[in-house]
């Protein structure tokens, strides 16, 4: 049984740190070959899935060193089925390689979680296309078929929740909301934005959230914001508001760049990480219910150093346990 399937800690007014930009860490920094930016691809031989644990370990100490929680996030971002294809797995070979994912982050709770550090485990699910842009878009009742399959196999797991990111058109959120929802799993609907602070698909953040929670029955437990620079969505952000208060997490890029910018350069733009820490900072003085902190593209332990540090010096935020 999962431990916290039922009672997601996160939904509290602690907060709880998560990684940053694993792919990007990966390949700029460890100098790792990731074919098609899968990352789940390591977990086939020791070697592969003793990075990615050194890659959590880093998180999951700031963390403690804190006292914050940790959202620890599998490597599962294009295990499906159509970048499973694309790599030659079969059905049955990615199925475990799904399971292999969650297992690892099993050990790492039962190496470093305490009271003061709840770890919940997340199973990672990302777009069936690409991330930054909307390429032969489904209708919310094609995607709930389609994500359905890769929710089967976390609900057999001790996986606590969904979590689905770098969504940029809502259907397919209201897809992944709805098979969790089947599989009786809590979900994560993390939507990509662009430098406008509208998703790719041009629909606002708050229609894409108002149009998910009307179309699944507030299905998510709540969502987040990712790959992009808080720049970008900050001025879309309005307090007292009804549809951001579903807003509970943020995982920002470190750059201020566009994606189009981001896929045509050759160098890894790591940005400020003290600056990005006093922007989340200053974000979670404004919207409280902001519980789960961490990064994406460019961003690494250095980040969420700063971004731990800023936040936790934010005393009227957050209550501490």
């Amino acid at each position: 049984m999962s431990k916290y399937r039922r009672r997601l800690p996160q939904l509290a007014d602690r907060l709880f740190l998560t990684d940053g930009g694993l792919e990007t860490t990966l390949i700029f920094h460890e100098g790792t070959e990731l074919p098609l930016f899968a990352s789940f691809d390591l977990l086939k031989t020791e070697k592969g899935t003793a990075l990615i644990r050194a890659y959590y370990e880093r998180y999951i100490a700031i963390a403690k060193r804190n006292r914050m929680g940790f959202v620890l996030e599998g490597a599962t971002w294009r295990a499906n089925p159509d970048w499973g294809d694309k790599l030659g797995y079969t059905r049955a070979q990615l199925a475990e390689a799904n399971r292999a994912a969650v297992d690892l982050m099993m050990i790492l709770r039962g190496a470093y979680e305490s009271a003061h550090t709840p770890i919940v485990i997340s199973a990672n699910i990302g777009p069936r296309g690409d991330g930054y842009k909307i390429d032969n878009a489904m209708t919310a009742a094609e995607a709930e078929d389609y994500h359905a399959w890769q929710v089967s196999v976390f609900r057999d797991t001790e996986a606590d929740l969904i979590s689905a990111f770098t969504i940029n058109y809502a259907e397919e959120g209201i897809g992944v909301a709805r098979a969790s929802r089947a599989a009786g799993m809590p979900s994560v609907i993390s939507f990509t934005v662009e430098t406008d602070g509208k998703l790719p698909s041009g629909q606002t953040i708050r229609d894409a959230i108002e149009q998910t929670d009307r179309e699944t029955r507030n299905a998510p437990a709540y969502y987040m914001l990712n790959c992009a620079h808080p720049t970008h969505f900050a001025d879309a952000l309005r307090k007292g508001e009804a549809w951001v208060v579903r807003l509970r997490g943020l995982r920002a890029n470190a750059s201020t760049r566009s994606h189009a910018e981001l896929d045509a350069a050759g160098d890894l733009d790591i940005g400020d990480p003290a600056d990005l820490g006093r922007r989340y900072a200053t974000l979670c003085r404004q919207f409280a219910h902001f519980t789960v902190l961490g990064g994406c593209c460019g961003t690494d332990h250095r980040h969420l150093e700063k971004i731990s540090l800023a936040c936790a010096l934010e005393p009227e935020s957050h209550a501490r346990a």
